[in-house]
Formats: structure tokens, C-alpha cells, sequence
């Protein structure tokens, strides 16, 4: 499964030396029957993510900074549904891609040619042949790992993206603090809160955490950040040329086409050279 067996009723008890906070077992359902995870009443501070990681590890949990976001909407406000969330080992990523690919692309990049949002101008990358001159073409495939070898260890890699995001009270309206959730590995976090960000996109997030598994194996990614309904993941060997930032492109739409759909310049190739070319981390919203 995406979670171990709980220490969170008592985090004393595992040995953990943990500030002021919050257990959250609060679902759509009502309470869990064991708390999802645990978050500390005060700010994150830039230095605590390498600590808790240490002292969590030991005993099966890992850290994530959460975010109460412009509306102030802390995890016990999240819609957490553990029962929703399946185990993300039993899906394939490029399946999971692929599907999304079809019900999304061709829709939302393959239409029109107005400049707009969906238009499809300069949109998907070259993927082969579609149903039309305006088509975004059938799904691409998995991008390659990157040529380029990581400059260091993901971990210290995630690390230095906490310390910039916990360090920038005014770029986070709502703040962050510091979480721990028992997970075996970064990218089941989602999975094992039942967090339901993505709902109107996907009701499992255990496939979109098939997927971060993926980007795990691939580019070194960590998942650092959540808030209600946004996400940010630290890439340790981010695409270094324009071929491979515009294959992982067409996995981000497939994702959270939101990224694209609703942000100028609603173009996939725009996308791919600003947000994911040399890019140490990545930012996911769904509307």
C-alpha cells in the first residue's frame, strides 16, 4: 500500500521529537480511523525539511510542506478520501498518460485558430498523425530520462526547494508548515492523505501518483508541496534541450491540462521552454 503501519497516534512514542501540531484524520466521510498525517502549528522554516526527513524516515514517514493557500484552507479543509485513493503500484504510468492524452488533447489543443485557450496555435508538439490539420496527434509516448546527469542527491535537491519556498512568506499568502505523512516514497503522498486536488480531473489519485512515481525513476522528482488543490514537485535532472523539455510538455497537459488550458500562452511549446526547460521545479494546479 501506499501508507506503513502508523505511528502518527503517538509521535512521542516513535521517538519523534516534533513541534506544536495538528493530527488530521478529517475526511469527506468523517474521521479516519487513524490520522492521515501531522502538521505543525507554526511557519516552516527553511532548516527544518532535512531534520524531519531524518527523524521521519526511520519510522515511515516523509515530509511535505502543505499550504492553506489564498483561502486559508489547512488539511483538516482539504476533502481528504483515503477510502477514493487506490494503491498507485497497480497502474502504469504511460497508460494513465495516455488515457488522459486522449480524452483532453485533441479537445482542448486541437481545436480552433485564434490564439485562445484550446486552439490548438502552436500547442502540442509533433506526435504524429491526428483527425485533423488542428489535431494534437496521437499520445507521443513517455519523454527519455535526461542526458544530462544530476548535479545532486534528489533529497538535498527537494531540500533546497523547501528552503526557497518556506523562505518566501509573500510569494505563499497562506503560509506553509511543515507536514509528515507515512509514505514509503515521495511521490505516494497524495495517495496515502487521499488528497483530492485533482477531482475534476481525476477521481484516484493513485494514478497521478503512477505517474510521480515515473518522474521519480526518471528525473529525480520529489513532491515538496501541497495546498487544497496545488501541487509542487522539485526535479533533481530537469530536461537540459528543447526535444526533451517538449516530450515532458505533453505529459504535463496529460496530468493537469489546466496548466496549459488556463494559462497564457495556452501554447505547449511556450509552456515546455518557460516552465519545464532547466527548470528545478515544477507547479501543478487544477482548477
Amino acid at each position: 500500500m501506499a501508507t506503513l503501519p502508523n505511528p502518527l497516534p503517538d509521535p512521542a512514542a516513535a521517538g519523534l521529537d516534533l513541534p506544536p501540531g495538528s493530527l488530521v484524520d478529517a475526511t469527506l466521510d468523517g474521521p479516519w480511523h487513524e490520522p492521515l498525517l501531522w502538521y505543525a502549528d507554526g511557519a516552516a522554516d527553511q532548516g527544518d525539511w532535512a531534520g524531519l526527513r531524518a527523524a521521519g524516515r526511520r519510522v515511515g514517514l516523509l515530509p511535505v510542506l502543505v499550504t492553506g493557500g489564498q483561502r486559508d484552507q489547512w488539511p483538516e479543509a482539504w476533502d481528504l478520501s483515503p477510502d477514493s485513493a487506490s494503491y498507485p503500484g497497480d497502474h502504469d504510468p504511460e497508460e494513465v498518460l495516455a488515457g488522459y492524452w486522449t480524452d483532453y488533447a485533441d479537445d482542448e489543443l486541437g481545436d480552433g485558430a485564434n490564439g485562445e485557450p484550446g486552439d490548438g496555435a502552436s500547442g502540442a508538439p509533433e506526435t504524429g498523425s491526428g483527425t485533423g490539420s488542428g489535431s494534437a496527434g496521437a499520445w507521443p509516448g513517455l519523454a527519455p530520462v535526461p542526458a544530462r546527469e544530476a548535479a545532486e542527491d534528489p533529497d538535498t535537491a527537494a531540500a533546497g526547494i523547501v528552503a526557497v519556498v518556506a523562505g518566501d512568506a509573500d510569494l505563499w499568502l497562506g503560509g506553509t508548515r511543515m507536514a509528515l505523512v507515512p509514505a514509503r516514497r515521495s511521490a505516494d503522498i497524495p495517495a496515502a492523505i487521499g488528497w483530492t486536488g485533482a477531482v475534476n480531473h481525476e477521481n484516484d489519485v493513485a494514478r497521478l501518483c503512477a505517474v510521480l512515481r515515473s518522474w521519480e525513476d526518471r528525473y529525480d522528482a520529489r513532491v515538496v508541496v501541497l495546498g487544497f488543490d496545488t501541487m509542487i514537485v522539485s526535479v533533481g535532472r530537469p530536461p537540459a534541450t528543447m526535444e526533451e523539455a517538449r516530450a515532458l510538455a505533453a505529459e504535463h497537459y496529460a496530468f493537469c491540462p489546466d496548466n496549459i488550458d488556463q494559462s497564457p500562452p495556452y501554447d505547449l511549446d511556450a509552456y515546455a521552454e518557460k516552465a519545464v526547460l532547466d527548470q528545478d521545479a515544477w507547479s501543478f494546479w487544477w482548477d
